[in-house]
C-alpha cells in the first residue's frame, strides 16, 4: 500500500527506500534490548508498516543476535531482511547463515574510513582500507546479490578518499552505498555537499542506490537525511521513535511524514502505511520501556493538541490554519472520548479495530474483563486507556505469581508497614513486614520475600495514561537479576497497585526464564 498524497500536479515522484534499523541500531540504545519474541513482534509490525528493508541485527555479535536475525529471516515476507557485518570473513559468513532463508536477503558490510578512525581504531592506511572494503563486498557478493556497503564515519572522511572507497565498493558489487553520519556531526549543508560530491565524482555511482544513516547528536538527523534526499539519495536509514545509540537516529515517522507533507518540495514518497505509525511507535515504546516524549513530532501525545485560544479558534473555523497533517493520517483516532461502563463487547471490539489492533477471541475476552473492571473505577474511558489495556494483554507473560491484595501504612518520617498476598497456582502466600523507603519500596521488598527472587531495581517510571484525577497510571520498571535485565509493566488507577503489578510482571519474566519458559 502506498499511503501518500496525490502527486498528479507535481513532477515525477521518486520512491525513497525506508531502511529500518530499530532491531539493530535502535536496540543498542541503553536499556532497549529485546528478547526473541519481542523482536519477532516488532519485525511483524515493521512489515505491516510497509518498511522496505529491516536490518534485523548484527549476527556475529552474540548467539542471541544470530538466532533473532535467522528467525526473522525465516518468518518475514514482504520486506528485505538484512544482517550487518564488518568487512571480515567470519562476520560475513555468519551474516549469510542468518539471512540465507529470507524471502529477500541483504548483507550490509561496513568499514571505517575517516582519518580519526583509521589512526586510532583500525590502525590501517588508506590502501589497506580500500583492500579490506573490496574484499568484504566481494565475499558478500558470493552469497547474495543485494549488498550494502557503509564507509563508517563517512561525513568526516576526506572527500577524495571517500569517493575512492565508494567507487571501489560499487565496482566490487555493492548495490547500495550508505553514507553514515556516525557521530551526528554533519549539518544539512554539509550532508548536501557530501552527497553532491559523490554524485559528481564517482564514475559508477549510477550503479548503486545512495543511502544515508544519520545520528542525532546535534538534533539534526532528520534534517540531514532530508538534505541528502534533496541531493539524490534514494534510501534513508532510520528507527521507530528515533531510537539508537547516544541521542538516537533519524526518526522513521518524522522522515516519512516530512516527505509526505512536503511532497510539493521534495517530490519523493515512501511505501510506508502512515496510519500505522502511532501503533508501531507505541509497540516499540512498550517493548523497550523507552517512552516517547509528549511533544514528540508525529507520534507524541501532544502532537495534535491545541491549547492556545487563538489556535483553537482557528481550528474551529478551518483546521488547516494550524494543522498541516491530520491526526488520523498517522493513526490517531479522530475522536478520543469513547466508552463507558455500559458499553458492550462489540463496541470495545470495534474501537480496538479502529485503533489498529487485531485481537483473537481469547484476547478480546480478557480485554473485555479488564475493561469492565476499569469502567467501574472511571466514568470516562479514553482511547489511550483502551490502548494500554490492549498492549498489556498482548504482551502478557505467564503469571506464575499474581497479586491478590495489598495494604500499606506509610507516612512522613515513619517506616512503612505492608501486608501483601500473592497467589501461585491455587495457593495463596502472604507476608507482613515493616521495611523500605516509602510504600512502593515496601511492596517491592515484600514481593522479593514471598517469591524468593531478589533483584536490583535499575529504573522506575510512572506516568499518567490520560487526564483527570481518575486517570490510569502506567508503571515501567527495569530490574537486574543475575546479570540480566528484565522489564515489567503494570497499569491501574492506583499508582501503588500499578507499581506492584509492574514489579511482579518483571519477577514473572525472571521465573519464566529460570524455568526455561
Amino acid at each position: 500500500m502506498n499511503d501518500t498524497t496525490d502527486r498528479t500536479q507535481h513532477p515525477p515522484s521518486r520512491r525513497i527506500v525506508i531502511f529500518d534499523t530499530t532491531l539493530r541500531d535502535g536496540e543498542q540504545s541503553p536499556g532497549a534490548s529485546m528478547n526473541l519474541h519481542e523482536k519477532m513482534e516488532v519485525a511483524g509490525a515493521l512489515v505491516e508498516l510497509g518498511v522496505d528493508v529491516i536490518e534485523a541485527g548484527f549476527p556475529i555479535a552474540s548467539p542471541g543476535d544470530f538466532e533473532a536475525v535467522r528467525e526473522i529471516a525465516r518468518s518475514v515476507r514482504g520486506s528485505v531482511v538484512c544482517g550487518l557485518a564488518r568487512c571480515r570473513d567470519e562476520d560475513i559468513d555468519r551474516a549469510w547463515e542468518a539471512v540465507r532463508d529470507a524471502e529477500q536477503a541483504r548483507i550490509h558490510v561496513f568499514l571505517a574510513t575517516s582519518a580519526i578512525h583509521r589512526e586510532h581504531k583500525l590502525r590501517m592506511d588508506k590502501e589497506e582500507i580500500v583492500r579490506r572494503a573490496v574484499g568484504g563486498v566481494r565475499r558478500a557478493v558470493g552469497y547474495v546479490a543485494d549488498i550494502e556497503f557503509s564507509p563508517e564515519d563517512a561525513v568526516r572522511t576526506e572527500s577524495d578518499f571517500l569517493c575512492k572507497v565508494v567507487e571501489a565498493a560499487i565496482e566490487a558489487g555493492a548495490t547500495t552505498v550508505n553514507i553514515p553520519d556516525t557521530v551526528g556531526y554533519a549539518t544539512p549543508a554539509h550532508m548536501r555537499r557530501v552527497i553532491r560530491v559523490l554524485r559528481q565524482r564517482v564514475a559508477n555511482i549510477d550503479k548503486a542506490v545512495i543511502s544515508v544513516h544519520c545520528h542525532n547528536d546535534l538534533g539534526m538527523a532528520v534534517a540531514n537525511s532530508l538534505a541528502a534526499v534533496e541531493e539524490g539519495a534514494g534510501q534513508v536509514e532510520c528507527t521507530i521513535n528515533g531510537l539508537g545509540e547516544r541521542a538516537g537516529n533519524c526518526s522513521l515517522e518524522e522522515i516519512v511524514m516530512a516527505l509526505r507533507t512536503r511532497h510539493d518540495y521534495y517530490h519523493a514518497h515512501t511505501n510506508v502505511v502512515t496510519r500505522r505509525l502511532v501503533r508501531t511507535s507505541r509497540l516499540v515504546a512498550g517493548t523497550t520501556g523507552i517512552h516517547v516524549q509528549r511533544n514528540k513530532a508525529i507520534v507524541g501525545q501532544n502532537a495534535f493538541a491545541h491549547e492556545a485560544g487563538i489556535h483553537q479558534d482557528g481550528m474551529l473555523k478551518e483546521r488547516t490554519t494550524y494543522e498541516i497533517m491530520q491526526p488520523e493520517d498517522v493513526g490517531f483516532a479522530m475522536t478520543d472520548l469513547v466508552l463507558g461502563k455500559h458499553s458492550g463487547r462489540a463496541a470495545l471490539a470495534d474501537r480496538a479495530e479502529a485503533l489498529g489492533y487485531q485481537l483473537t477471541e481469547r484476547q478480546l475476552a480478557s480485554l473485555f474483563t479488564q475493561f469492565k473492571i476499569l469502567a467501574d473505577k472511571k466514568k470516562e474511558i479514553y482511547d489511550a486507556d483502551i490502548t494500554v489495556l490492549i498492549e498489556h494483554e498482548m504482551h502478557a507473560v505467564a503469571e506464575l505469581w499474581s497479586l491478590v491484595s495489598y495494604q500499606v501504612t506509610s507516612g512522613t518520617g515513619m517506616i512503612p508497614e505492608v501486608t501483601l498476598r500473592l497467589r501461585r497456582g491455587n495457593k495463596d502466600f502472604s507476608t507482613q513486614m515493616a521495611s523500605g523507603d516509602g510504600p512502593v519500596d515496601a511492596i517491592f521488598l515484600a514481593i522479593e520475600r514471598i517469591t524468593g527472587i531478589s533483584v536490583e531495581c535499575k529504573d522506575f517510571n510512572v506516568h499518567s495514561v490520560t487526564v483527570g484525577k481518575d486517570a490510569q497510571g502506567e508503571v515501567l520498571v527495569q530490574v537486574e537479576h543475575q546479570g540480566r535485565l528484565y522489564r515489567g509493566r503494570g497499569v491501574s488507577t492506583d499508582s501503588v497497585e500499578a507499581s506492584a503489578k509492574a514489579f511482579l510482571n518483571a519477577v514473572n519474566r525472571i521465573a519464566a526464564t529460570t524455568n526455561g519458559g
